[in-house]
């Protein structure tokens, strides 16, 4: 398997694949050349899974794992020479390759996840700072796919945000769409929580959201993140903002995805959050993601 930036997604891999037989030894010294080699192309945080156990994490374009060897050519002529057997015409014929039974998984990498409950306008939001067009519909769970979409700045780099399809309450148990979106987050590289701001109490989704993450897994909810409180369009949200700025600790961004309201400072406090992303991975003598 080769990881590859350019795929996005596994559906162009084939359940079965079959690699190229090693071929027969010869005459004249000739041995039987070893199977061709033969690369599947997947995505950029695809892992490898045999019997339940993870064998690979491709995080990284072009790194490479090999599933299965092929087989080896067979011995020539000249492996059976002898003082006895001068002329000998023995060969034997190439081997048979490797059989494995694998499970491919993907995890959208990105370097930011919009994490939100479900109508929290997380969709709208991806929509209004990238090129990305996941569904927006006034009913729950209408993304039910992570889409990721790329944030463009002038000097060219690109900042990946992921739309994780919308946590409930015991998301961590496997309710509403579970697990199966939850592992996408553990991926990204800071958090943005989206929250709406009309709802009643709007820092109790937070709370929710942050223990969801770390019933998933511990330390999920400390990494670097911002607190999104979207639809400030509304009167109501006018109301909450300011209490929700006393409730919480982390910096609060108030935007309507709707109308476009100030999106200018998450785009800008998004930079911040990536340069030190890839600050903070160059000081581990790590090679930080890029788009």
């Amino acid at each position: 398997f080769a990881a590859d930036q350019q795929m996005k997604s596994l559906s162009s891999v084939f359940p079965f694949y079959q690699g190229f037989h090693g071929e027969r030894g010869g005459s004249k010294n000739c041995y039987g050349a070893n199977g061709a080699h033969m690369y599947v192309k997947v995505p950029v945080g695809t892992l490898v899974k045999e019997d339940g156990r993870v064998v690979a994490d491709l995080t990284q374009h072009g790194e490479e794992y090999v599933a299965a060897y092929g087989g080896a050519g067979g011995k020539g002529n000249r492996f059976f020479l002898s003082n006895e057997n001068r002329a000998p015409k023995l060969f034997t014929p190439g081997e048979p390759g490797q059989e494995r039974v694998l499970h491919l998984e993907l995890k959208t990498t990105a370097h930011a996840g919009l994490v939100g409950f479900p109508n929290a306008g997380k969709s709208s939001l991806l929509r209004a700072i990238s090129r990305a067009k996941p569904a927006v519909a006034a009913y729950p769970f209408t993304t039910l796919n992570p889409h990721v979409g790329i944030v463009h700045y002038q000097d060219y780099e690109q900042v990946a945000v992921a739309d994780i399809p919308g946590l409930i309450k015991g998301a961590h148990q496997n309710r509403g769409l579970g697990t199966a979106f939850l592992k996408h987050i553990e991926r990204c590289c800071f958090l943005l929580y989206v929250v709406d701001l009309s709802v009643p109490q709007p820092w109790i989704q937070l709370q929710d959201l942050k223990c969801e993450l770390e019933a998933y897994e511990k330390g999920l909810s400390e990494r670097p993140c911002v607190v999104i409180g979207n639809k400030v369009d509304l009167a109501q949200s006018r109301i909450n903002l300011p209490l929700l700025r006393e409730q919480v600790a982390e910096r609060v961004i108030a935007l309507s995805a709707l109308t476009g309201d100030n999106l200018e400072e998450l785009l800008l406090h998004l930079r911040e959050l990536y340069d030190t992303y890839v600050k903070t991975e160059q000081s581990r003598g790590k090679s930080p993601v890029k788009w």
